[in-house]
C-alpha cells in the first residue's frame, strides 16, 4: 500500500506562468534551476547549495572535462621534504566582493572547513600536521605522509574548495553559512533574494580571471558576459517549458523526458545532455531505523531490484539516455567493476524477495520514503521506488516536499513514528561518484557520515588504502573490493545512470557543459 502526501513551499503552489520583468536582454540571463536555492552554505550537501558556491565563490584548483587539477585563486605550488610540505601561492589581484583583498589566513580557514565535509579534505585532515599563514600571499601544509593526491582534491566538484573571508570561514561546520561573501565571478544579491521564487547574481566587475586556457568545467578563465543572472524558480515542468517557449526565460536547466521531444522540435530552442557525465540515480536508505538497520532485509533487496524499470521511469522512450547494470561507480569510471555485483544481475526475483521479507517479519512494514516533489526526474523514479517498495510488501508513506526541505529532513535520525525516514533519493553527476576519492555511497563512517549513516570498519580502512595506494593498478583493485563491501553492506540501492539534458534559447552559445555554469555563455 502507498499512501501520498505532498508538502511544496508556497513558492511551489503557483502553477500559472509568473509574471517576469523585462530587462536589458542582453545584458541578463534568465534561467528556470533544478530547484530552489535555499541553503547558501557551500559547504551544503544540497546541489543546489554547490551550483549557488560555484557562482560567488573562487576555488584554489579547479577541475577541468578530464577531472584534472588547475590552478585558479592558486598561482602554483611547492612541493618539498619528500612531498611532505606543500606551500601555495595565491595570484595576484584577489578580492572578496567586500573590496578586501584575499589573504592566506583566509584560505587556511576555509581549507579547515572544508576538511571536515569533502572526502579528500577528511582524509587530507587526519594527515595534516600543520598548515600555517606563511605571509599573506602563501600557505604551507607540513604533512605526516606525502598525499599525490592532495592538488587533485582541492578541485573536486561537490563540496567544493572554495575560499571565504577567514572571519566567515571561521563558523563551525555544524552551522550553516547565510553570509556569501565570496570572490567569484558574480556577486549574490540579498535584496532581491526571493526563496522559491526568484534568486540573482550580480556581475563582480572586480573579477579578475585566470589568465591563458580554456573554460572547461571549474578550471579555466571564467569570464563573464551577463551583468544579471536570474534564476526563477518555477516548479511546475510544463510552466517552465512554455516560458522558454515564449522567450520568456532564455534556459531551462533541467528538462524532464517527456518534454524533450516538443522543445527540440522548436527551432528557437537547442536541447542537449548538460554535460559528458551521466546522473547516477540512488535510494538512501536509514540504517538507524527499521526496516533498513536490519542487515538481511537490506540484502534481501537488491535480487528484486530491476534498475531498467527505474531508468525507463526517468528517461521513458529517450534513445540511448540512460544504463542499467550499475553498481557504486559509473559506466565510464576508471575502476569500475563487477566485484559483488552478482545480486543485481541476471533474473529478478520480486517474490522471492517479498517471501524473505515476510520470513523476516517484515511484511506490512511501515516505509517512509521522503522525496523533492519539485524535481521532476527524482520524483519519476521515486514514483516507480514507492510502487515498488508497496509491491515488496512494504506500507509505504510517500512525504514529497520541496528541495530544501527534503533536504532538512534527511538529516534527521528520528524514528518513523517521531518524523524519521526510510528512504529518500539522490542523484550525483558521475564526477560526484566517479572513485573512492569522492563517492560518498561507498562510506561506512555511520553517524559521522551523511544521511542513511552506513557503518563498516572494512569500507573505511579500504578507503584510507585506495588513498595510500602506489599505483593506479592498486587502487582499481581496492575500489572493486570498496564496490563488493558496500553491497554486501548495502549502503544504498543502485538504481542506474541517466543523461540530464538541459535546453535553452539558440541565441546562447558559448556555455560550459558539466553543471549551470554562467561563465563563458553570452547572448549572440
Amino acid at each position: 500500500m502507498i499512501r501520498r502526501r505532498t508538502m511544496l513551499a508556497a513558492g511551489g503552489l503557483a502553477l500559472a506562468a509568473p509574471s517576469i520583468a523585462r530587462a536589458d536582454a542582453a545584458r541578463t540571463l534568465k534561467m528556470v534551476p533544478f530547484a530552489n536555492v535555499s541553503v547558501l552554505d557551500p559547504q551544503s550537501a544540497a546541489y543546489f547549495a554547490r551550483n549557488h558556491a560555484y557562482m560567488v565563490y573562487d576555488m584554489l584548483y579547479g577541475w577541468n572535462d578530464k577531472m584534472e587539477s588547475e590552478p585558479q585563486m592558486a598561482a602554483g605550488h611547492v612541493t618539498e621534504d619528500g612531498g611532505k610540505s606543500v606551500t601555495i601561492t595565491l595570484r595576484d589581484h584577489l578580492r572578496f566582493h567586500d573590496k578586501e583583498p584575499v589573504r592566506a589566513a583566509d584560505a587556511v580557514a576555509s581549507l579547515r572547513r572544508w576538511m571536515k565535509r569533502n572526502p579528500y579534505g577528511q582524509y587530507l585532515e587526519t594527515i595534516t600536521d600543520e598548515l600555517t599563514a606563511l605571509d599573506d600571499k602563501k600557505f604551507r601544509f607540513r604533512l605526516k605522509k606525502p598525499f599525490p593526491l592532495m592538488i587533485t582534491g582541492f578541485g573536486s566538484i561537490d563540496w567544493p574548495c572554495v575560499v571565504m573571508p577567514e572571519r566567515i570561514a571561521k563558523t563551525d561546520i555544524s552551522v550553516l553559512i547565510t553570509d556569501p561573501i565570496g570572490s567569484g565571478p558574480f556577486r549574490f544579491n540579498k535584496d532581491a533574494y526571493d526563496s522559491g521564487n526568484l534568486i540573482v547574481y550580480d556581475k563582480n566587475a572586480d573579477y579578475v580571471p585566470v589568465s591563458g586556457g580554456t573554460a572547461r568545467l571549474t578550471a579555466g578563465p571564467k569570464i563573464v558576459h551577463f551583468d544579471r543572472v536570474e534564476l526563477h524558480v518555477i516548479p511546475d515542468p510544463s510552466t517552465a517549458s512554455a516560458a522558454l517557449k515564449r522567450g520568456e526565460v532564455d534556459w531551462f536547466e533541467k528538462v524532464p523526458a517527456d518534454l524533450i521531444e516538443d522543445l527540440a522540435k522548436d527551432k528557437a530552442i537547442h536541447v542537449e545532455p548538460i554535460g559528458a557525465h551521466d546522473v547516477h540515480a540512488v535510494f538512501r536508505i536509514n540504517h538507524l531505523q527499521p526496516p533498513f538497520n536490519n542487515p538481511d532485509v537490506r540484502r534481501a533487496l537488491l535480487p528484486a531490484l530491476d534498475q531498467s524499470d527505474f531508468m525507463r521511469g526517468v528517461m521513458g522512450s529517450v534513445p540511448n539516455s540512460w544504463h542499467g547494470d550499475v553498481g557504486v561507480y559509473p559506466p565510464e569510471s576508471h575502476v569500475v567493476s563487477k566485484e559483488g555485483m552478482a545480486p543485481l544481475l541476471g533474473k529478478r526475483d520480486l517474490e522471492g524477495a517479498k517471501a524473505k521479507l515476510a520470513a523476516l517479519g517484515f511484511a506490512g512494514h511501515k516505509l517512509r520514503l521522503v522525496a523533492p516533489a519539485d524535481v521532476p526526474e527524482i520524483a519519476q523514479f521515486t514514483h516507480v521506488g514507492a510502487d515498488w517498495f508497496a509491491r515488496l510488501g512494504f506500507d509505504v508513506d510517500l512525504v514529497e516536499l520541496d528541495s530544501g526541505a527534503a533536504a532538512q529532513k534527511r538529516n534527521s535520525k528520528a524514528p518513523l513514528d517521531a518524523g524519521g525516514w526510510s528512504a529518500t533519493p539522490n542523484t550525483p553527476a558521475a564526477f560526484g561518484f566517479m572513485d573512492p576519492s569522492v563517492n560518498q555511497f561507498i562510506r561506512g563512517s555511520g553517524e559521522a557520515g551523511l544521511w542513511g549513516w552506513p557503518k563498516s570498519t572494512k569500507l573505511e580502512e579500504l578507503r584510507i588504502a585506495w588513498f595510500e595506494a602506489g599505483d593506479e593498478a592498486a587502487r582499481r583493485k581496492i575500489a572493486g573490493e570498496m564496490q563488493a563491501e558496500a553491497l554486501d553492506v548495502v549502503t544504498i540501492l543502485p538504481l542506474g545512470t541517466f543523461k540530464s539534458f538541459t535546453a535553452h534559447r539558440t541565441y546562447l552559445t558559448g556555455r560550459v557543459p558539466g553543471l549551470p555554469f554562467y561563465w563563458g555563455i553570452k547572448r549572440v
